[in-house]
């Protein structure tokens, strides 16, 4: 399992620093949370950290790789991963399909194969789904198997993107607000699903809103505000962080002797 480090990393829309300057690691086996109020800048680093932004300055690197400037299918295949803000699924398919695409890293059958219905593409086409049910099983959706992906409710849809990118087998897998429309219940199961993740030695970072979701969950937090990196710590050193209260409560900090 390899360390994944951000340094000094920054990104320019034209004359708009979107970020500046932003260092932070995610270690193996650790869930590292970022916050941060709205346009902070956690989706383009994590944009940037995947290769669909082009970065402006700055390192990152996973393990010995260097993946400054590697394009998003190189950056998945080096074992990192991703959720998006956005639910990104085949709607009319069935949820076990959705989640066998997630496996791509593991096909070893041509496409030739495929085409030609041979016994080891279908061999293979077996395995995978037997093993997209193990990750049904573990996200506790295996009832849900063949029911169409986009008929789900939206939490149960999160689930479905998180099991796609789980499938490849990543190292360290990057969720972005994956606790979005859930309610307590469903959050706390998905939580003790994350803890298992950074048990087995897997490094996650958790991208969210929900601030007392971070607190109860995450190692390490680091938090974002207009691009810039403002405070990291344990969750209780940010949360009483005199920065971090004013971004997110907007309440101007005393001065000292007043």
């Amino acid at each position: 399992m390899n360390t994944l480090v951000i340094d000094h990393l920054s990104k320019h829309f034209g004359g708009v620093a979107a970020l500046s300057d932003v260092s932070m690691q995610v270690p193996p086996g650790r869930i590292v949370g970022l916050i941060g109020p709205n346009g902070a800048g956690k989706t383009t680093l994590i944009n940037l950290i995947t290769g669909l932004l082009t970065v402006s300055s700055g390192r990152i690197r996973f393990g010995d790789l260097d993946v400054t400037h590697a394009p998003a299918h190189v950056v998945a295949r080096a074992g990192l991963a991703r959720t998006f803000q956005n639910i990104r699924l085949l709607t009319e398919a069935s949820v076990v399909d959705n989640v066998m695409i997630g496996f791509y890293r593991r096909e070893h059958s041509s496409s030739l194969a495929s085409l030609l219905g041979l016994r080891s593409a279908h061999r293979e086409t077996r395995e995978i789904r037997d093993r997209a049910l193990a990750l049904l099983d573990r996200f506790e959706m295996r009832h849900l198997a063949d029911e169409e992906a986009g008929s789900l409710a939206y939490g149960h849809q999160r689930r479905v993107e998180m099991m796609r990118a789980m499938a490849s087998d990543p190292s360290t897998v990057l969720f972005d607000e994956p606790v979005a429309g859930m309610n307590d219940v469903e959050a706390g199961q998905l939580g003790d699903i994350f803890r298992g993740l950074a048990l087995e030695g897997r490094g996650v970072l958790l991208i969210e809103h929900n601030i007392r979701f971070v607190t109860r969950l995450c190692d390490h937090v680091y938090v974002l505000d207009s691009g810039r990196l403002i405070a990291e710590g344990t969750p209780a050193e940010v949360t009483s962080h005199p920065d971090v209260i004013t971004a997110y409560l907007g309440q101007p900090r005393r001065k000292e002797g007043g």
